[in-house]
């Protein structure tokens, strides 16, 4: 695992993080997993969000709980799949959504988010790593110390982000953030096992007028 690959601005804003006893801990753990078994995402990805996602054009956070922990699923960006990896459940309700709040909205065939985070929506995870076949296999290691830092600096350092928070799990981040910088948007997980309303949340088009509203431009949540 390495942060060599981060902008500038990515590692100046985390550069306490790093520092701290606990990243070099993380670091340990995380590079010894992937020594011993099988870990996803691919090492070179664990830090695709950022990568994808400048700092400096940030207009939206969507925070998932860990990767997708089957093969050749995740890649380093929260809800998303590689091209010809088929589309996981969640994903298909957030397509479902999308189709019926942004006009014009047709889900696409393959689940890659990227463009997504190409315009500035940092799709992070709350854990960047997991073992295959064991969800939530990395939860000990200290990836919420570091992501929660995250989202506590982008909070702290930005205005006007939009955070949607699906689920109690993504919820509970609400604590983070300055909601008087902010719009912070909750709803249920997109899970077709979750309680609670996702449908009809209307959470993207909520994001498109709050970024409008504030002159930043609307997210083009298409995928062609």
């Amino acid at each position: 695992m390495s942060i060599k690959s981060l902008s500038t601005e990515w590692n100046e804003l985390l550069k306490e993080e790093y520092e701290k006893p606990y990243f070099k801990e993380l670091s340990e753990k995380v590079n010894h997993a992937y020594q011993t078994s099988r870990v996803f995402p691919p090492a070179k990805l664990v830090f695709n969000a950022f990568m994808l996602c400048p700092l400096d054009t940030i207009k939206a956070v969507i925070i998932g709980q860990d990767p997708y922990h089957g093969v050749g699923q995740a890649h380093g960006l929260s809800f998303s799949v590689l091209d010809g990896i088929r589309q996981p459940p969640s994903l298909q309700n957030i397509f479902k959504e999308l189709e019926s709040d942004i006009s014009g909205f047709k889900a696409p065939n393959s689940g890659n988010l990227e463009a997504w985070a190409k315009q500035g929506v940092l799709l992070l995870n709350a854990l960047l790593t997991v073992q295959e076949g064991q969800a939530g296999s990395h939860k000990s290691f200290g990836w919420e110390k570091f992501t929660d830092a995250v989202i506590q600096h982008i909070s702290h350092k930005k205005q006007h982000i939009v955070f949607m928070l699906w689920g109690n799990y993504a919820v509970s981040k609400k604590e983070l953030i300055d909601a008087d910088k902010h719009l912070v948007l909750t709803a249920a997980h997109p899970s077709p096992l979750a309680r609670g309303a996702f449908f009809g949340s209307k959470h993207f088009s909520k994001a498109n007028n709050y970024l409008i509203e504030k002159k930043l431009g609307a997210i083009d949540w298409g995928l062609g």
